[in-house]
């Protein structure tokens, strides 16, 4: 039995559509925030699920971009009531399966539920079997991890390369600008404490030479003296050590669609 998942605030609409698809053999659950779904989301990993655009606290674009980062090719089919052009783009640009406006009839809703559930699950997000995303890596976008700990640099490089990205590694500031003045990548992730020259130096030195990608900047320091000094230089997102994996790809995403955007 396919599982399908309602992500709606409204109370009404999961009720209804809890109906309607369960007299159509669907096991559905349904959650009334996106927080609520996404948790749903890392549980069941249904086969479709139904979010509705426009929630308080997190949106359905929003939630789109978290699921994205859980798994780059869930079936999500996005109801848009009232929805700009902009976040209609938006949602395109995060993959979404289809995009529906609120207001269709049921028949039509059925239909497209019922024709993505039987699309098969190619590209599916399967994280213990690298090899069935690794043809991903040669497309994705380029990344680069500056980080004087070796060990973590590998195990993000590891990490990143295993979820589509392409992803190499720089041991300290000097050969980080070397490698980005060869082939600049789409995206540094950069540490702030390294020895000699530190991430906010090269940070600086990425500014001079008119950098266009993306940065994020890892920190394990509590200095807000050195955290203002790195903000300052511009970088999109500062995140804290240790690096929770989950929200670092949920601002790799972010950062690279705001990019393209």
């Amino acid at each position: 039995m396919n599982t399908l998942l309602v992500i709606d605030d409204d109370r009404l609409n999961c009720d209804l559509l809890q109906a309607v698809f369960s007299r159509q053999g669907y096991h559905v659950l349904a959650a009334t925030s996106g927080r609520e779904g996404l948790d749903l989301f890392r549980k069941l990993t249904p086969r479709v699920t139904l979010l509705d655009l426009r929630m308080p606290e997190m949106d359905g674009l929003t939630v789109l971009k978290e699921i994205r980062a859980i798994d780059p090719y869930a079936p999500v089919i996005i109801l848009g009531g009232g929805a700009t052009e902009a976040q209609e783009n938006q949602a395109r640009e995060l993959m979404v399966t289809d995009f529906l406006r609120k207001g269709l009839s049921l028949d039509v809703l059925i239909g497209t539920v019922n024709r993505v559930a039987q699309q098969p699950t190619a590209r599916a997000f399967t994280p213990s079997l690298p090899q069935a995303i690794a043809p991903a890596s040669t497309e994705g976008e380029t990344i680069l991890v500056v980080d004087d700990e070796m060990m973590v640099r590998d195990l993000l490089v590891r990490f990143l390369n295993l979820r589509g990205y392409r992803a190499q590694g720089a041991k300290d500031g000097p050969e980080a600008l070397r490698m980005i003045e060869q082939a600049p990548p789409d995206l540094v992730l950069l540490d702030v404490i390294m020895p000699g020259m530190n991430g906010v130096d090269v940070l600086r030195a990425l500014r001079e030479r008119e950098y266009q990608g993306g940065i994020i900047i890892l920190t394990g320091s509590q200095s807000e003296e050195l955290l203002d000094k790195a903000w300052a230089m511009g970088p999109q997102e500062v995140l804290g050590k240790p690096i929770d994996l989950e929200r670092l790809l949920t601002a790799i995403q972010l950062v690279l669609v705001c990019r393209e955007c």
